[in-house]
């Protein structure tokens, strides 16, 4: 049955229409044993290309240049230490560091009556107006594919905005009509949030990235077991682009086997144009599919 609303991006040259019918919803693969799936995201680089910018600082004049996510994402171990960024570095104040565009601005009431957006809003609006194939990333057909059969979503970020901004930006998908609905949210952890550290147990505002994501995985599961029950038939999975951060969700996980052995848990590692996906077991990872992405192809992850 075609959908009788049309969205404006049906109109823009090169973008996809596959999704533009009703699609039988699945449930859970083991739903008749009382399991249930639980969609693990990151997402910039993941789920969504935005064109949110990393700044760096020269270590001798103080001028500024921009990176991409993806760019930061391949050189940040080497930022002021060797290659074209050993001459810069990385401020961390949230107002006016490195960051400061993955951090909610503070408002006056005039600039809200006013109707200024928080950047994150402002990347999705840019990212809605090119086609999509310039803006959806690796996980997007698993995040719709969630987001359709209301799986319960977590949205488990290195940026640092109040969860109602993130949905906020996502409203402004389903708005588009790229979403029918939507996430069935479970946990939305922006782990550089001065408040989500906090609930992630990092009092001292002194865990990395890497870890605190490690934190929000672990409490995302054991919020899953306290609102669904337990089950041997739950499965875990999710998806990220950086290497550092797949090395300690792949432990993160790992730990989790050990403790939940009967239920399934999975590594998502995305790249610009393929993912690979692992189970992890007690003692090492196995490797399930290893492949190209496209549109039909990553809606049953985990």
């Amino acid at each position: 049955m075609i959908r009788k609303n049309t969205r404006k991006s049906q109109i823009k040259m090169g973008t996809q229409l596959s999704f533009d019918f009703e699609i039988p919803k699945k449930e859970d693969r083991n739903f008749h044993l009382g399991g249930r799936s639980f969609y693990f995201f990151d997402f910039d680089d993941n789920v969504a290309y935005l064109s949110t910018p990393i700044i760096l600082f020269n270590k001798k004049t103080g001028e500024e240049i921009t990176l991409s996510s993806g760019e930061f994402a391949e050189n940040h171990r080497d930022i002021g230490k060797s290659g074209k960024y050993e001459n810069y570095f990385m401020e961390f104040n949230d107002e006016s560091g490195s960051f400061r565009h993955f951090r909610d601005k503070k408002f006056t009431a005039n600039q809200v009556r006013s109707g200024i957006k928080q950047t994150f809003i402002e990347d999705i609006e840019k990212a809605l107006e090119n086609a999509d194939h310039a803006w959806k990333a690796p996980s997007w057909n698993s995040f719709y594919h969630a987001t359709y059969n209301q799986r319960p979503v977590s949205l488990i970020t290195a940026r640092g905005h109040h969860p109602e901004t993130i949905k906020a930006g996502i409203d402004l998908m389903v708005k588009d009509g790229h979403l029918p609905i939507a996430p069935n949210y479970h946990s939305i952890y922006p782990v550089s949030n001065v408040d989500i550290r906090k609930e992630l147990g990092d009092l001292t505002l002194t865990k990395t990235v890497p870890e605190l994501k490690k934190d929000a995985i672990r409490f995302s599961v054991e919020k899953a077991l306290g609102d669904y029950g337990t089950s041997p038939f739950h499965r875990f999975g999710m998806s990220d682009d950086d290497p550092k951060n797949i090395e300690l969700i792949t432990e993160e996980m790992r730990d989790l086997k050990f403790k939940y052995p009967d239920m399934s848990f999975f590594v998502i590692q995305t790249f610009k144009d393929s993912y690979t996906k692992f189970e992890v077991l007690p003692y090492e990872t196995r490797e399930i599919v290893s492949q190209k992405q496209s549109r039909s192809n990553q809606l049953t992850l985990f």
